[in-house]
């Protein structure tokens, strides 16, 4: 089949080598999957998930009990008292930003522990851009900690502490940085100094990693985390929305900035996606294994052709993103449009760079999804501005990304 698709038998056999040399590491993310599959299965049966839960709500969305079923399985999948998981919610930054705009008020303190977020998250904080709407313009003081040899400065986050601080942020994956993401190992040590000395809110930031590690940084003392569901939770189904889950009053504060005070969580119709959500967060693993698999084929064979990739194919890994280092912008743009040129919507289309909302310089997107902007389906991002990186990540079918990857060796062949 791959030779009528015009792929030499000498890239072929290049790629499938490279899938014999990484069967160990094929193993141990199949082991994750198990995990997690075994616990989402056991929070829907938890939960007593039935088909009336797939009924949907408009309006005001009163007493919407499929809303109920999958917030009470998001919060038994996190191990948190509560969850909030709505359709209304836009992307992984709106989820975040209710986080922010819930819990702080002015003349609050952020502490982030992770260093400069990105880019949109710069733009919600008053970091960069100048929106009337930012956190600096509500008179949120926001602190950024560098930092250290690529690893959270913990003494330097100690002594963060000594001011009165209301939050520290974490964000878990690298953004459109070079620095390494966050494994949950690594947070959990920040996350107890924080609580040994100060009583600030430890808010994680866990968009692309769920359910690549067997733990979640709500395991780890965390109070409060958000994502989106077009990214891994939901499972390249969910057509939209976000989650936040942790501590039950973090939680609803979050809600009352998603509707109105008094409001919080009670209301918020559904319009027919509770089934799809619910489907997609009961896949999710299986996604999330097929965009490791793909992650990890990317990063063998490249690095091994001498491009610069982070993490190591055979690093640990705590998130769905793989980085990719080119040596200039034309050969990250045809990068790009071979993914776009193997995706099963939009194949036919080139993608070129462009200007895009809450980003301060051009981004090439390669995304050919079912659902618009998903990046839990297969996708590359890449800001035009040196170092030359593109940042892969998603698959909802492992075979995809292997021709994606087929199709970038026979163009700069």
């Amino acid at each position: 089949m791959y030779s009528k698709l015009g792929i030499s038998d000498g890239l072929l056999h290049e790629v499938e080598s490279a899938e014999k040399e990484l069967e160990a590491k094929f193993k141990e993310l199949e082991s994750v999957c198990e995990y997690w599959s075994v616990r989402i299965l056991d929070a829907f049966r938890g939960a007593h998930v039935a088909e009336y839960s797939f009924f949907s709500s408009c309006g005001y969305g009163y007493n919407d009990e499929g809303r109920s079923a999958v917030e009470e399985v998001y919060s038994k999948v996190f191990g948190t008292e509560s969850a909030l998981v709505r359709p209304q919610i836009v992307s992984g930054t709106h989820a975040i930003t209710l986080g922010l705009k819930g819990v702080l008020r002015p003349g609050d303190r952020v502490v982030l522990a992770t260093g400069l977020p990105y880019d949109t998250m710069q733009t919600v904080m008053g970091l960069s851009g100048d929106s009337f709407s930012s956190l600096k313009k509500y008179q949120i003081h926001i602190d950024v900690l560098d930092l250290k040899e690529e690893k959270i400065d913990l003494e330097g986050l100690k002594d963060k502490l000594k001011q009165e601080t209301k939050m520290v942020y974490f964000q878990r994956s690298r953004g459109y940085s070079d620095r390494p993401s966050f494994r949950v190992e690594e947070l959990k040590s920040a996350i107890e100094l924080v609580h040994k000395y100060s009583d600030a809110v430890c808010y994680v930031d866990n968009c692309y990693g769920e359910f690549v590690e067997k733990e979640e940084p709500t395991f780890m003392g965390a109070d409060l985390i958000a994502g989106s569901l077009i990214k891994n939770p939901g499972g390249g189904l969910a057509q939209a929305g976000g989650y936040l889950a942790g501590r039950a009053d973090l939680v609803e504060l979050s809600a009352e900035a998603l509707t109105a005070p008094g409001l919080g969580s009670e209301l918020g119709a559904t319009f027919n996606q509770t089934k799809l959500v619910l489907q997609g967060l009961y896949q999710a693993p299986i996604m999330v294994l097929q965009a490791m698999k793909s992650a990890l084929l990317f990063a063998y064979v490249l690095q091994k052709r001498g491009y610069w990739v982070s993490p190591d194919p055979f690093e640990k890994r705590t998130d769905t993103v793989q980085l990719i280092g080119f040596n200039n912008k034309e050969e990250m743009i045809s990068f790009c449009q071979a993914i776009q040129h193997c995706s099963p919507v939009d194949s036919f289309v080139t993608p070129v760079p462009g200007p895009m909302p809450g980003y301060e310089v051009d981004v090439i997107m390669a995304a050919g999804t079912f659902v618009q902007g998903a990046t839990s389906e297969l996708s590359a991002d890449a800001p035009l501005r040196e170092p030359y990186r593109a940042y892969l990540q998603g698959s909802l079918n492992y075979f995809q990304s292997k021709l994606a990857l087929l199709e970038f060796l026979r163009k700069i062949a």
